[in-house]
């Protein structure tokens, strides 16, 4: 174990100056990547645990209680179901609680992929970094041996040539861990979308339900006796209307005869 320190020490040492910019935007990318993913982490399970306290209160269509529940919720399925309720209770058109909701999920897109793009960024900086230390290594290599002795000169410059070269190392190296992390979070970022996508669907069918079934609801209650308020059959109505229209066609036939 302390042979492999020490081996990276003296890779680190060995790189050049360009090793340390390409150390501090490792550090700068790690803690960026680590930041995102504990608040990406933290949006996914505060959702998920409000979408499962609000599911079954608006399944039994108390919309008002779902409201609020949601009322004073800060999260990204909260703030989503807040909108939708709040127009479910004021029109009640499924294209105006449809916009609502798309709304809150434009609104909470920026606030979930903030900061994500600098860790990206980091990645080709690091890389890029290596290039130039590379670079620079190698002319400070042959500006070294152009006056050096003929005999010398090859041994020089392969020296020379690998601890650039462990420059260009160490960059990509960087580059391609803060790549793969930047992948992790994008993956996971794309998950919370769908996430509020799929709650955002499945709130609107319940309330457009909810809604029709109170329309129904409503609809039945105005068909009803004037006096009694009792609820009218149709197929006794019509019944009865038959039977009226029947009786006054056989009075008008029997009438003609007694005369």
């Amino acid at each position: 174990m302390m042979d492999f320190f020490n081996s990276v020490i003296a890779f680190f040492q060995t790189g050049g100056i360009f090793m340390y910019p390409i150390l501090v935007v490792f550090a700068l990318g790690t803690a960026v990547a680590i930041e995102r993913y504990i608040r990406l982490v933290y949006e996914r399970s505060t959702n998920r645990a409000t979408w499962e306290k609000v599911q079954p209160v608006l399944n039994t269509g108390d919309f008002d209680r779902a409201r609020n529940l949601v009322k004073d919720d800060n999260t990204g399925v909260g703030r989503l179901l807040a909108m939708g309720l709040e127009r479910q209770g004021a029109v009640r058109r499924r294209e105006d609680i449809e916009i609502a909701m798309e709304e809150s999920i434009m609104e909470s897109i920026p606030q979930l992929e903030k900061r994500t793009p600098y860790v990206a960024l980091g990645s080709n900086i690091a890389t890029l970094l290596g290039l130039l230390g590379t670079i620079m290594g190698l002319i400070e290599a042959f500006t070294a041996v152009a006056n050096a002795n003929p005999a010398e000169k090859a041994d020089l410059l392969s020296a020379s040539i690998s601890v650039a070269m462990n420059t260009t190392a160490f960059g990509l190296m960087v580059g391609i861990a803060l790549l793969i992390v930047h992948a992790l979070l994008n993956s996971l970022t794309g998950q919370i979308v769908d996430s509020l996508e799929m709650v955002s669907v499945k709130a609107l069918n319940i309330m457009s339900s909810g809604t029709r079934r109170r329309s129904d609801a409503a609809k039945e209650e105005k068909v009803a006796e004037p006096k009694s308020g009792k609820p009218v059959n149709r197929d006794v109505q019509q019944t009865q209307q038959a039977q009226k229209k029947t009786a006054s066609a056989t009075e008008e036939v029997t009438k003609p005869e007694s005369a």
